[in-house]
């Protein structure tokens, strides 16, 4: 396993991560992803890296085989899924590059901005398929050998630095002399590593691993019954293999998985509990113990939201300066709430001396404002006889007559409502005689 720290990580392209994979002692498997989900699967199992399967991605966004369904589009999208949801670098099935050597330029270049890693490219004709399956046809050699040059110029245009693995079907489809030849040939013309799909045996294995030895090697465990026999990592390593590929143990797993599981419930039972993770380890796989956690740093108090939704508030309030009455005549502003102080309360008549409304200096007026969305926008209290002031707390206010409405209820008792409308805004306006 290659390993650095966290920090260091993270600044590592993935394409160098993969070369670093590639430059380290051993043989490295890596598990073939269809989504997010399980790409993140393989790696909090530890793998380095992993691949996505074209086989398993058409089956789990389409449901339907692998015989030249799925388009780029398709695949790039679901990959950009995967490489942004890990951290291990990603190699991408590329198919054939969905056409001619322009058609895999185009292809190369999307893989880059998808965040693969690396991109694996293969000699089949359109549409192309499994190559485990029967009736496999291969591009000329011309062609094939000019698929892996442009990929190589493709990378070269975009200053990437992604894993070309050159992929040739030629085994099934001509003869080994000629998948030898090809594989050869694509490290030739750029290939980073190369790979014969669905070689026959043993000793088949170990004649490609002799062809250009400095070379990567690719194996491809097609599980459950493949053309190629299934070898552990250390006979492999011996062989020579750098790279190996189980392309679809997630996939054939999840599927019989869901068959059980949809047979318990069919049946009028629950899936065992040993058959599933827990809840909690389900949220757990899935970051949300990771998100609880984040989400405290930007937690707000309620002391914070109130003070931010004042501060949004169109009824803003400041405290009383001298030039305020100046100052709002030189230019409009939003309406203003003015805190009653002592001295102002003072020179407004509170000790009865003057003011046409001192009999009711001892009463309360509470002004209570409620936006549309259902949150407290203002509830303040003001001494009854200030009623010069009122409208500059709420606008709407101005045409109504609050001293008529203050003589009607002089001998009522506190906690009158005087009144109670929605504003043009759709705020709900209520004052009350305390």
């Amino acid at each position: 396993m290659v390993t650095c720290s966290a920090s260091a990580e993270k600044n590592i392209p993935a394409a160098k991560k993969l070369r670093l994979i590639l430059d380290s002692p051993g043989v490295h498997q890596g598990p073939a992803c269809f989504d997010a989900l399980s790409a993140l699967l393989v790696q909090r199992a530890g793998f380095d890296y992993c691949f996505t399967s074209g086989f398993s991605i058409s089956a789990a966004k389409l449901g339907l085989p692998d015989t030249g369904f799925i388009s780029y589009g398709e695949m790039v999208d679901q990959g950009q899924q995967i490489t942004q949801a890990v951290s291990i670098p990603v190699i991408g099935d590329a198919d054939n590059g969905y056409g001619n050597p322009m058609n895999v330029k185009r292809t190369v270049k999307g893989y880059i901005r998808a965040g693969f890693a690396g991109i694996i490219l293969e000699d089949q004709v359109s549409p192309k398929a499994c190559g485990h399956t029967r009736n496999r046809k291969v591009v000329s050699r011309e062609e094939a050998i000019m698929r892996i040059k442009a990929a190589v110029d493709a990378r070269e245009e975009t200053g990437s630095d992604i894993v070309i693995v050159a992929r040739t079907d030629s085994r099934q489809a001509v003869s080994l002399d000629e998948s030898l030849w090809r594989s050869r040939a694509f490290a030739d013309a750029g290939a980073d590593v190369v790979f014969i799909d669905a070689l026959a045996s043993r000793e088949e294995m170990k004649s490609f691993c002799e062809v250009l030895p400095l070379v990567p090697k690719m194996a491809n465990m097609l599980e459950g019954g493949g053309k190629t026999p299934i070898l552990t990592p250390f006979e492999l390593e011996e062989l020579g293999y750098k790279l190996v590929a189980y392309p679809l143990s997630l996939m054939g797993v999840s599927i019989r998985a869901m068959q059980d599981s949809l047979a318990a419930i069919k049946g009028g039972r629950i899936p065992p509990p040993g058959s599933m993770p827990s809840f909690e380890e389900i949220k757990d796989i899935l970051g949300f113990n990771t998100y609880y956690e984040e989400e405290k740093r930007y937690a707000i108090s309620s002391g914070q939201m109130a003070r931010q939704r004042a501060s949004s508030n169109v009824y803003g309030i400041q405290q009383r300066t001298p030039d305020d009455t100046e100052q709002r005549s030189k230019s409009p502003q939003d309406p203003v709430v003015e805190v009653i102080t002592p001295e102002v309360y003072s020179s407004y008549g509170a000790d009865n001396s003057r003011g046409p409304f001192s009999g009711i200096w001892s009463r309360t007026l509470r002004v209570k404002i409620t936006g549309r969305d259902g949150f407290e926008k203002l509830d303040v209290r003001i001494p009854a006889g200030f009623l010069d002031g009122i409208t500059n707390i709420v606008p709407a206010l101005g045409g109504v007559n609050i001293k008529e409405l203050l003589d009607d209820a002089a001998g009522e008792l506190g906690g009158k409502l005087l009144l109670d409308f929605n504003d043009t805004v759709g705020d709900r306006i209520q004052v009350f005689l305390e």
